[in-house]
């Protein structure tokens, strides 16, 4: 899959570049994030060039894109939304704001779009995208519920967070729901 940018007229996805490693090293530095994903802790620059320059163009070339969430085309990047593959599954979304941005609506907006993109014909094609997070993400849980996504459960140890397994709440958007906030989260 060729790089391409999204856009709602709000908010813009493209795809991450050697100019935005200074911001996704400090946004991945939070603490927040460290504590609710798997990026590695504590990051270093080292890291983050490692993912601009050698695992988003796999991910790409793979057919799971990965974007930088930005305001304009020429922004600076806010946060980060992709996919990844999680075997004979359906893929995975996982996305993350910089403190600075959070509560603003750019990780809702930005999941929205890229929701919609992959259950496009001329997108993914998809049929059932899931999400997963820590148990107690809760600005994670409600991004995911305001787009959609219906809680199917707790996986126990469904993921390992350096090393450790942890138990992570799941849930999944059929190309067919409604795109509307539903019940059920342990919210």
């Amino acid at each position: 899959m060729e790089p391409f940018t999204l856009t709602d007229g709000s908010v813009v996805l493209s795809r991450p570049e050697p100019g935005d490693v200074d911001a996704i090293t400090q946004a991945c530095r939070d603490p927040a994030i460290a504590e609710w994903t798997t990026v590695p802790s504590p990051y270093s620059r080292a890291d983050a060039a490692h993912f601009v320059g050698d695992l988003v163009p796999f991910k790409w070339a793979n057919g799971f894109p990965d974007w930088a969430i930005r305001t304009s085309y020429t922004g600076r990047l806010y946060g980060m939304v992709g996919f990844a593959p999680r075997g004979e599954s359906a893929p995975e979304i996982g996305y993350w704001v910089a403190p600075e941005t959070r509560g603003q609506g750019l990780a809702t907006a930005a999941v929205k779009l890229a929701c919609d993109f992959a259950f496009r014909s001329d997108g993914m094609g998809l049929w059932r995208l899931e999400w997963r997070a820590f148990v107690g993400n809760y600005p994670s849980a409600a991004v995911a519920r305001r787009t959609g996504f219906r809680f199917e459960g707790v996986a126990r140890h469904g993921l390992v967070q350096r090393g450790i397994p942890r138990d992570v709440w799941v849930a999944a958007l059929l190309r067919d729901d409604p795109r509307a906030p539903t019940g059920g989260w342990p919210l």
